[in-house]
């Protein structure tokens, strides 16, 4: 393993600076701390259109924030579901790499707000991830959008999120998706594979900040059977649309995600795979910070351009 240097260099500052570790702080301070991730981006790209929306979720209103390309549609849409832990997180955080990826893949990206733990656990961020994406499918036409090329999206905890949306979706019998694109997702709070021991400590996000996060989330161990929560453990993964896995060399949940895209596979799911050598979890966030990064862009541009 060779650490990114742009990324030790963030570890270094954060560390000198005394960053405390989000499983030490209270809800609102870890979502004013996920917020500083706007700071290590790059400077927002210009789109065709940005819109201002909102879905009716189990919980009320929710935020949707439009991207539409230059030209002309109908485009492919790719609903993005923010990470942050179930705790953080916001439509803000996930405006630059929402920009990029609209103009750079052409598509339409959708980025949904749900409710947030620990005031709301369990399962309310799925229900809401879920009518988010039957609300995007009503009205993409709206936009230059095309609902038969459908996507979700997420990262992280949004990652989570998306797998167990595209599994709803198929057992529901719609919306129909083209595609799932998950993002480094944590997919299992019970796993205890090597990628957690060897970056447990010191990559920013931690092992015991990964556990705290799913504590809020969660309303008992219990639920950690729930395939709405785990989706690992939903009976049955076939007839799942096309996916895209990425996972990064040195963070906690690598081997858990490489552990689903592999059980996808199993299931006779089209599945592409990308280990990113050198970054750790959060990267996608970090374009200004850490160059590199833009190979996740660039991984899922190339995905949907294959799609």
């Amino acid at each position: 393993m060779s650490l990114d240097e742009d990324t030790r260099k963030l570890i270094e500052a954060m560390s000198a600076g005394g960053a405390p570790e989000f499983r030490n702080m209270r809800p609102e301070e870890v979502r004013g701390a996920v917020e500083t991730f706007t700071g290590l981006q790059a400077p927002p790209r210009e789109v065709g259109r940005v819109l201002e929306r909102s879905y009716s979720g189990p919980g009320g209103e929710q935020r949707v924030n439009v991207y539409v390309p230059e030209g002309d549609g109908p485009f492919p849409v790719v609903v993005y579901f923010h990470g942050g832990g179930f705790v953080g997180g916001s439509l803000n955080v996930v405006d630059e790499p929402s920009r990029a990826l609209a103009a750079d893949a052409g598509v339409v990206v959708m980025t949904a707000a749900y409710r947030l733990a620990p005031e709301h656990k369990f399962p309310a961020a799925t229900d809401d991830s879920l009518a988010a994406l039957a609300w995007a499918a009503e009205h993409a036409a709206e936009f230059g959008g095309d609902p038969a090329r459908l996507f979700v999206m997420g990262d992280s905890a949004g990652g989570n999120l998306a797998a167990v949306a595209a599994i709803r979706c198929r057992d529901a019998g719609g919306p129909a998706l083209a595609g799932q694109i998950l993002i480094y997702p944590v997919i299992d709070s019970a796993l205890r594979l090597p990628s957690r021991e060897e970056f447990g400590e010191g990559y920013i996000i931690t092992a015991p900040d990964l556990d705290w996060f799913w504590e809020q989330y969660l309303r008992s161990p219990q639920d950690a059977l729930d395939p709405l929560a785990t989706p690992s453990r939903a009976a049955s993964l076939s007839g799942l649309p096309r996916t895209l896995v990425i996972s990064l060399e040195c963070e906690v949940p690598r081997d858990e995600a490489e552990q689903y895209a592999q059980q996808l596979a199993d299931a006779g799911v089209d599945v592409a795979r990308r280990r990113i050598p050198g970054l750790i979890h959060g990267s996608y966030w970090m374009s200004g910070a850490v160059p590199r990064s833009r190979e996740i862009h660039d991984a899922i541009v190339g995905f949907l351009a294959e799609s």
